[in-house]
């Protein structure tokens, strides 16, 4: 049976990093799902930039980055000139922009252009935009390689016009830009997540890379194709979550087997629709998509809510990571799991960075 490249299961204290692959900075960092990944990919991840100071406490407690940027990204762009000179010295800039407004869950086209606050205490932002302020930052850094990370809502419907000036901005900036829509769950994440990924390279590497990819366009080739085997949630279940209260275990009580979710017993307990996003997890199957609410993905099997081991071992963070007394949930779910990034980051340094 193939094996995974990068193990699910694992720990910070363990992992042997080797750091001589290139030098990294992770924007909108978050917890550091991405920051872990190219870790075990032999990244240098140097520092970071996160708007929220409690999830940025989480990411400096385990990661402990030489720079640490606990502002707005804007801000920062705009003090180029105080920035330290490693930061224009980037093998890689990576991002994952607020992707909130552009999501198939949310509200999409009602929220573009809305000023919003993540958090208590941080200042608005137009979250549609910030994917730009990125492509402006990296555009002053010029890094050899940046990385972008979103939600596949962003390729329907309208927001298309967002990925033609991705693109347009990128060209401006100086990068070669193609995205790729990628599923964790073949890239050796027991978890069924599909992201956009925009992977750019600088026009003066990106020319010793160039291919026709179709008739009309000419890009720096690089493979992202990915098959590895599935992981099933028996692998690692173990059961140890928070019991349900009371209305989830009378709800729990009133499952059938092939249940994709809560609604049916929902309907039949009221008389009413709901519970639609209470979805069942299989030890047969893999997981569906994390997200940050302790709900949205509960186990067919008992009446418990995942444990913290399982919900690390879902989106590959490792066993020991230090929640800093956050939610699992949010910080994981909010993150790029860090083995999908390590697939990734291993490909640029091997079609691309090690070739330069």
């Amino acid at each position: 049976m193939q094996k995974h490249k990068f193990p699910y299961n694992w720990r910070l204290s363990e992992a042997k990093f080797t750091n001589d692959k290139g030098k990294v900075f992770s924007c909108f960092a978050c917890g550091g799902g991405s920051t872990m990944g190219y870790k075990l990919a032999g990244f240098d991840v140097i520092g970071c930039n996160e708007i929220d100071a409690k999830v940025n406490r989480c990411y400096v407690a385990n990661h402990s980055p030489r720079y640490n940027f606990l502002e707005d990204i804007r801000t920062l762009r705009e003090r180029e000139r105080e920035l330290p000179p490693d930061l224009y010295n980037l093998d890689i800039l990576d991002g994952s922009p607020p992707c909130s407004t552009f999501s198939i869950a949310g509200n999409r086209e009602k929220d573009w252009g809305k000023e919003k606050k993540f958090r208590e205490g941080q200042s608005a932002q137009v979250l549609d935009t910030l994917f730009f302020d990125f492509i402006a930052l990296a555009k002053v850094l010029q890094p050899k390689v940046v990385v972008a990370e979103n939600v596949k809502g962003l390729l329907m419907g309208s927001a298309i016009d967002y990925v033609r000036r991705i693109y347009k901005d990128f060209d401006n900036a100086g990068y070669y830009c193609q995205h790729f829509l990628l599923d964790a769950s073949k890239m050796g994440v027991p978890q069924i997540r599909n992201r956009v990924f925009f992977v750019c390279i600088r026009h003066d590497l990106g020319v010793h890379f160039l291919k026709i990819s179709d008739l009309f366009n000419v890009e720096p080739y690089i493979n992202m194709d990915f098959n590895e085997p599935k992981i099933f949630y028996g692998g690692f279940a173990d059961y140890m979550g928070k019991p349900y209260g009371k209305r989830m275990k009378e709800m729990f009580d009133n499952r059938k087997e092939g249940d994709i979710d809560m609604s049916a017993a929902y309907l039949k307990l009221t008389g009413k629709r709901g519970f639609f996003n209470q979805n069942y997890l299989y030890e047969d199957k893999v997981c569906n998509t994390l997200t940050a609410h302790v709900d949205s993905t509960i186990p067919f099997k008992s009446p418990v809510y995942l444990s913290t081991s399982e919900v690390c071992n879902i989106s590959t963070f490792p066993q020991d990571y230090n929640f800093c007394g956050l939610s699992p949930h949010y910080i994981c779910g909010m993150s790029v799991p860090p083995v999908m990034m390590a697939q990734i980051a291993t490909r640029i340094y091997e079609q691309w960075l090690s070739k330069l």
